[in-house]
């Protein structure tokens, strides 16, 4: 460490042997004196920081210049603050500033404490120019550690359930924010954070809404938004340790601070800068609401359109199917009549010509026999008529025996014919559709049935009570 001596204040050798191997002892006033002196030799500089703590005496001004490294008690006289002619209330808490000067020592009293500061001799607001410088550092700053990639690298969910919202509780930016989540149609839950968003209490109280919101496990977007306004009014968002925080949220963060050609340094580190509260709620809920759900209706109503169009369609079909299985019963029982009908007929015709056909062998048989019979007479005539006799009677039992064979055939034939049966006695249950019903537990449940006899078909309903107990 670089020690400097204070000239004028020697000391003998008497001296520096009676105690610790370092200059002095000296007497007080002396030694303040020549260190007022000089600290006044200091090179004279210019500071910018905000003015804290404003306070007047009679004499003087005294206030404290700050930033987010450090700060300088400050103070200059009211004679000279009186001659700069600054707008009134130009130096306030709060205010940007920049202060021209060197330090000073008072070197007090024996009733008055000594104290330093940072004799001020010109002030002036601090301008576009000197913000930006400090802006531009301290962004080069955050660029080279990585701070500005990693709240965009969070992912943000298409319909958070609960936002919270950093802002101040009056400003106008609170309502539009509001409304434009209600355009959306969005009716989630909002966490406020209310904090001051322009003074020198502005940056600490945004970064403790930002930590206790982020703590929140629900909370899972994070907006912070304010109107517009000088870059003097918005410098508590260019904060280190405000834009450091947002950075290392695990909550994405939202950054709606002033208009559209307003740049801060939170729009560098945040998620996503919105240049509007208004583009701020749509980009915090990326899903309209109300679209989606004039949507979603619109799709449910082609949904219920079609899924009644596919039931009446199938119905059809199933109606269809279900009167199949009679039609195709219908069908073959039809075909089964007919060709019982046919076969019938065929037999009668065959046992027709069959009788024919044997009737005409019989005759040509009795008419040989009769010739040779004739021929014969003169054998003798008696035995040719017994012989002519038993040949009459044999054709008649073979005639007889045929006729029978071929009636017991008939009868067999007519015992295998559906009609049979029904002319017998007996009575076919149906039921409206012509399916036969095969059990009274059918007939109970078809209930309104169809009677089919040899003659025809009558209607007939089933009548539990009708019955004998």
């Amino acid at each position: 460490m670089e020690q400097r001596a204070i000239p004028d204040l020697a000391v003998s050798a008497a001296e520096a042997d009676t105690g610790p191997s370092l200059p002095g002892p000296f007497s007080v006033g002396r030694y303040a004196q020549k260190l007022r002196d000089e600290l006044k030799k200091r090179a004279r500089v210019r500071l910018i920081g905000e003015v804290a703590g404003l306070g007047r005496s009679k004499v003087q001004a005294f206030f404290e210049l700050r930033d987010a490294d450090g700060a300088v008690p400050c103070a200059i006289w009211l004679n000279d603050l009186e001659k700069l002619g600054l707008p009134d209330g130009a130096l306030r808490d709060g205010a940007e500033m920049v202060v021209a000067g060197g330090p000073d020592y008072y070197p007090g009293g024996a009733h008055t404490s000594p104290s330093f500061c940072f004799r001020a001799t010109h002030l002036r607001l601090a301008g576009e120019g000197d913000l930006l410088a400090r802006l531009a550092a301290l962004r080069r700053e955050l660029r080279a550690e990585g701070l500005f990639e990693l709240q965009k690298q969070l992912p943000r969910p298409l319909l958070p359930h609960t936002l919270g919202v950093v802002t101040s509780e009056s400003g106008a930016a609170r309502h539009d924010l509001v409304a434009g989540l209600a355009r959306r149609g969005w009716a989630g839950t909002i966490v406020w954070g209310f904090a001051p968003v322009q003074d020198r209490h502005a940056a600490p109280a945004v970064t403790a809404a930002l930590q206790g919101l982020a703590a929140r496990p629900e909370v899972e977007v994070i907006v912070v938004t304010r109107g517009g306004g000088s870059l003097t009014d918005l410098w508590a968002f260019c904060d280190e340790t405000l834009c450091r925080t947002v950075a290392l949220l695990r909550v994405p963060v939202l950054s709606a601070v002033g208009h559209e050609s307003d740049s801060t340094l939170i729009d560098d580190v945040a998620a996503l800068a919105c240049s509007t509260p208004t583009h701020a709620a749509q980009a915090a809920v990326p899903l309209d609401c109300g679209e989606a759900r004039t949507s979603l209706e619109r799709c449910a109503a082609a949904l219920e359109r079609a899924g009644r169009g596919a039931i009446g369609g199938r119905a059809r079909h199933l109606a269809a199917l279900a009167r199949g299985p009679a039609r195709a019963l219908q069908r073959e029982r039809t075909a089964l009549n007919q060709r019982t009908r046919e076969i019938r007929a065929a037999a009668d015709r065959g046992l027709r010509e069959r009788a024919s056909y044997q009737r005409r062998l019989a005759m040509v048989v009795l008419d040989r026999a009769r010739r040779r019979a004739e021929g014969a007479v003169g054998a003798g005539s008696g035995a040719a008529a017994g012989r002519a006799a038993a040949l009459d009677r044999a054709a008649e039992r073979a005639i007889a025996r045929r006729r029978r064979s071929l009636e017991r055939i008939g009868v067999a034939l007519r015992a295998h014919d559906p009609e049979r049966t029904l002319e017998r006695g007996y009575a076919l249950a149906e039921t409206v559709a012509g399916e036969p019903l095969t059990s009274s537990k059918a007939a109970r449940d078809a209930n309104r049935l169809r009677l089919r006899f040899s003659d025809g078909r009558i209607a007939a309903r089933v009548d539990e009570d009708g019955g004998a107990p």
